[in-house]
């Protein structure tokens, strides 16, 4: 029972932990109750109940750390699997909901590649009236709007990274248009923004 002995533990990072499951989360929700900041980035195999019990059991957590991988670009799938990404499907509103109801008190939130909806992150700006910061890179499914909208209340908000990412043109099989393929010669870009 090493998490008994942890009981003031305050910092605690197991990103990239393929081995991390919701029954460990278990452990540390109930043995870490000083838990100030969690990364639990790139561990698939935790979910929302996850998220539930450590707001619950860890009433200091102020920074929580949840990115994902670029789901958007196959390429990184060589680092995490396709097969495990498929088994192991996250879903953004329901992690969104449980942060929003169970970790009010969070001042920094990172939620790279999720993949909440708009109303995922209406969720978590009603409730984490404190956040001041908040990593929404990648997220593909919220919009500029949606953002402006969730965020409107959140007075202490300092510093907000929007979704800001790069898909290759080939992902639009542009290569038909060769105008497109000057164009990035020309001008050295080889992104669409979103």
């Amino acid at each position: 029972m090493w998490w008994v002995r942890c009981s003031n533990l305050q910092v605690l990072s197991i990103k990239s932990s393929p081995n991390v499951t919701d029954d460990s989360m278990i452990n540390i929700g109930h043995g870490c109750p000083k838990l100030r900041e969690l990364d639990i980035s790139y561990c698939y195999e935790i979910s929302h109940e996850s998220l539930a019990l450590i707001g619950r059991h860890c009433p200091n957590l102020k920074i929580l750390k949840r990115n994902l991988m670029n789901w958007l670009d196959p390429s990184q799938h060589v680092i995490v699997p396709t097969e495990y990404l498929n088994a192991c499907p996250q879903d953004g509103d329901s992690d969104a909901a449980a942060i929003g109801k169970f970790m009010p008190q969070l001042l920094h939130l990172e939620l790279r590649f999720s993949k909440l909806s708009a109303k995922g992150l209406a969720l978590i700006s009603e409730r984490c009236l404190n956040l001041e910061y908040l990593d929404l890179s990648g997220c593909a499914n919220v919009t500029s709007r949606d953002i402006a909208n969730a965020t409107s209340n959140l007075k202490n908000l300092i510093n907000i990274k929007k979704p800001n990412f790069y898909i290759p043109r080939s992902v639009f099989h542009t290569d038909r248009y060769g105008h497109w393929r000057l164009y990035d010669e020309r001008f050295q870009t080889d992104v669409f923004r979103i």
